[in-house]
């Protein structure tokens, strides 16, 4: 099988209406998008082209998805044993429990196709205040049901997936959103401190499944709410459409060098979900952090990726990997290499979370003060600071079991 097209072409028409709705917001959020833009088909993300793809698909990749199931892969090695699987894959269950319902119907949920509703659109809306106080209102309910930060934007078509995988065949099949939908709610996820810090380990990877597993119940309730007050609701995690340029639209963070989103409130320690509604809200504005100007001189998780697939140069246009989407100007990761050494380690890595210098608790007044300097006063500073101080060495697996045990 053939790489998908990253299609369809983009007319002027198209071209030019994207310019006059989303150029002044793209602006504010540091988007540079050219004219080459595509949208994006997901048969072409590597998880994906790890089912169908040869170029990508090898015995290390298969036992990387069976390995979160029962066929586990303990071996010698402080994090890989049997605990550390054990555990990892049962902080997975309850979004498995989600992916895998509609499995007969080529329907891999929250991943691979959004997550259907078990609650039909109220006959009867509810009366509404104005959208200022019903954002704040979603906010504060998203955060009841779980969320740690949460922003609204407004439906962007550029960043929504052309096709989905019907996982049955891995073919590609349209899939959009029902009628009517008008913004999109994003909520962000920390991942555990102490997890994240015994990266690369199957241990560490209970970190991920821990909030895909929470987001999965949290974005259902919120758009089961949303539901229930008469308006329309998509509860979504990783399918759909992409959550990175969402997240940062909604004022949420800055696209970092590790290819994730940077929060000042976690640094790059978080997981996103979504829901789509036509519940009318007030919209956040994407918002100048700093975060992402620190990155530009700081190259730390470069240096630590074990495979070196992150770019240690300025941003750029990405070119030769289908995976990577066409036409925006950002740092472009070899996903073909991190891809593969996670499939060799049988676990996903999060080595350049872990060492982000943003990547911190902020319990302490100390962290506080680097994250001022680092983004409003001195980032040369602070950039001095971080060196003098180093990078914190990696959390050994046996020592988080002895820590929780005490």
């Amino acid at each position: 099988m053939s790489w998908p097209r990253n299609d369809p072409r983009i007319d002027d028409e198209t071209w030019e209406g994207w310019q006059a709705q989303f150029g002044e917001s793209d602006h504010a959020a540091g988007f540079e998008i050219t004219r080459d833009f595509q949208p994006f088909n997901q048969m072409n993300d590597m998880f994906t082209r790890a089912f169908w793809d040869p170029a990508v698909r090898s015995h290390d990749t298969d036992g990387f998805f069976a390995s979160y199931r029962m066929e586990s892969a303990p071996r010698r090695g402080d994090g890989f044993s049997l605990r550390d699987f054990a555990l990892r894959n049962a902080a997975w269950v309850v979004s498995d429990i989600i992916s895998n319902r509609a499995g007969e119907t080529g329907l891999r949920e929250g991943f691979q196709g959004a997550i259907q509703p078990d609650t039909p659109v109220a006959p009867v809306q509810a009366e509404l205040a104005n959208p200022q106080e019903e954002a704040s209102e979603i906010k504060r309910i998203a955060k009841l049901f779980g969320a740690d930060i949460v922003g609204i934007t407004e439906i962007d078509p550029r960043w929504h997936y052309t096709h989905r995988p019907d996982t049955r065949d891995m073919t590609a099949i349209e899939d959009p959103l029902p009628e009517g939908m008008t913004h999109v709610i994003i909520m962000g996820h920390a991942m555990d401190f102490d997890l994240v810090e015994t990266y690369p380990s199957a241990l560490a990877g209970a970190s991920t499944g821990r909030e895909y597993s929470h987001e999965a119940a949290i974005c259902i309730q919120l758009a089961t709410y949303i539901r229930n007050l008469g308006f329309k609701a998509v509860a979504s995690m990783n399918d759909t459409a992409l959550v990175i340029p969402y997240a940062i639209k909604a004022g949420l963070g800055e696209y970092g060098r590790n290819q994730m989103v940077l929060t000042p409130e976690f640094g790059p320690r978080v997981r996103f979900s979504k829901v789509f509604t036509s519940l009318p809200l007030a919209m956040d504005a994407p918002r100048k952090l700093g975060l992402a100007q620190y990155c530009n001189s700081c190259t730390i998780c470069a240096k630590s990726c074990p495979p070196k697939a992150l770019p240690s140069g300025p941003p750029d246009l990405g070119a030769g990997s289908p995976s990577t989407i066409a036409g925006v100007k950002k740092w472009n990761a070899d996903c073909e290499k991190c891809f593969g050494y996670w499939a060799k380690l049988k676990t996903d890595c999060a080595i350049c979370m872990r060492v982000c210098p943003f990547n911190r608790r902020y319990a302490r007044w100390q962290d506080r003060l680097w994250r001022w300097l680092a983004l409003r006063r001195a980032p040369a500073l602070a950039h001095w600071w971080q060196a003098r101080q180093g990078t914190r060495p990696r959390l050994k697996p046996r020592d988080w079991w002895a820590r929780k045990g005490n």
